[in-house]
């Protein structure tokens, strides 16, 4: 198979030759050329056709929002990774890339330690790498050459395993809903949280992947679309019904028996921070089978361990469909660890959630 023939953006000629360096260590990968701003990258585009575009998010002149949307027009089906700083205009801006089609995000760095930044940088963009030349190379095998351009960034369909909801009577009233999610997560919650009514009267807590800051955009964004309230979760914070609590960035998030949040800086699970796994460890310590689990589009298996835990009590767990997923990794993990009670299409998991919140709540009333 040939490697990904990847386009550099970015207005720093040092980020560029930082990311030129990281780039070519990656068998992969194949660098057809850089840019420095946003008209050069679509004159770029244009004249190399690549697979994969690595795009600054702020540069002068056109930023990379408006030069994703334009390039998306030349290249439809191109991959983008954006590199954004981490400021909240950038984690903003960041956000709405990822809603106009840009496939994941790395974070620059920002550690005084140029070769602490360089092996930062290197485990985000080697990850996400990985799982774009995935679906490159199986969407080749599938279409050829011809059809691999057309079919670049869509879901890979494959049969999707059966699996029904099983009656575990056991499960009691659900008094919280614990959600994993990482690679295509920001617009997997865009679809799934504003279809969350108040009728459900639970609290959610969530592990979205990303570095700090970008969770406080995220959480913002959310709630400006939800009927539930949504926040980036606070040390001491009391769960509230109908609050969705997203863990921060680049911290660890449990809940404790008094059923408050407490945030830690505990090393990463994983190599992640925060981590599914963490958090699900305290649901099912603190609320036994009075849980429910979904886990998501992202990379890796983060979450599993900690839902084979909640499992143990009885705990519904639902996972996220491949064709759905930008990424299959972690629902697809938890799959084959045979813990998945219904594997569901995105546009189905809020009725879902609220079928179930419903009927145990009617169950442990005896209606």
């Amino acid at each position: 198979m040939s490697p990904l023939r990847t386009l550099i953006v970015d207005d720093s000629s040092l980020f560029r030759r930082t990311l030129n360096r990281i780039l070519s260590t990656i068998s992969d990968i194949d660098i057809v050329g850089t840019a420095c701003d946003g008209d050069q990258a679509l004159a770029k585009a244009t004249e190399l056709n690549p697979d994969l575009v690595t795009l600054d998010v702020e540069m002068p002149g056109m930023n990379g929002l408006e030069t994703l949307q334009r390039l998306k027009k030349i290249l439809p089906n191109v991959f983008v990774i954006m590199v954004s700083s981490q400021t909240q205009n950038g984690a903003g801006i960041t956000l709405k890339c990822l809603e106009h089609g840009a496939f994941d995000f790395i974070a620059k760095p920002e550690s005084n330690d140029a070769q602490e930044n360089e092996r930062h940088l290197s485990r985000q963009i080697a990850s996400i790498v990985q799982a774009v030349s995935q679906k490159y190379r199986i969407s080749k095998l599938l279409y050829g050459d011809g059809g691999a351009k057309q079919k670049l960034t869509k879901s890979i369909t494959k049969p999707t395993p059966k699996s029904t909801v099983r009656e575990i009577h056991t499960q009691g009233p659900i008094q919280i809903i614990g959600i994993a999610v990482s690679t295509g997560g920001p617009n997997a919650l865009g679809v799934l949280i504003p279809k969350l009514r108040q009728d459900n009267d639970v609290p959610i807590v969530i592990v979205q992947h990303m570095p700090p800051v970008f969770t406080k955009s995220l959480a913002e964004s959310l709630n400006k679309n939800s009927h539930l309230t949504v926040v980036e979760a606070v040390q001491g914070e009391k769960l509230k019904s109908n609050h969705v609590y997203i863990a921060p960035g680049g911290k660890q998030m449990k809940i404790n028996m008094n059923r408050e949040i407490v945030i830690t800086d505990d090393p990463p699970e994983n190599h992640c921070k925060p981590a599914a796994d963490y958090l699900f460890r305290s649901l099912a310590s603190v609320f036994k089978q009075h849980s429910l689990g979904v886990i998501m589009t992202g990379m890796g298996s983060d979450g599993v361990i900690g839902l084979q835990l909640m499992k143990q009590y009885g705990v519904t767990i639902i996972a996220q469909d491949e064709p759905s997923s930008v990424v299959h990794g972690m629902p697809g993990a938890a799959i084959e660890a045979g813990i998945v009670d219904q594997i569901l299409p995105l546009s189905n998991l809020s009725s879902k959630i609220t079928e179930l919140v419903a009927k145990y709540k009617r169950h442990a009333l005896n209606i």
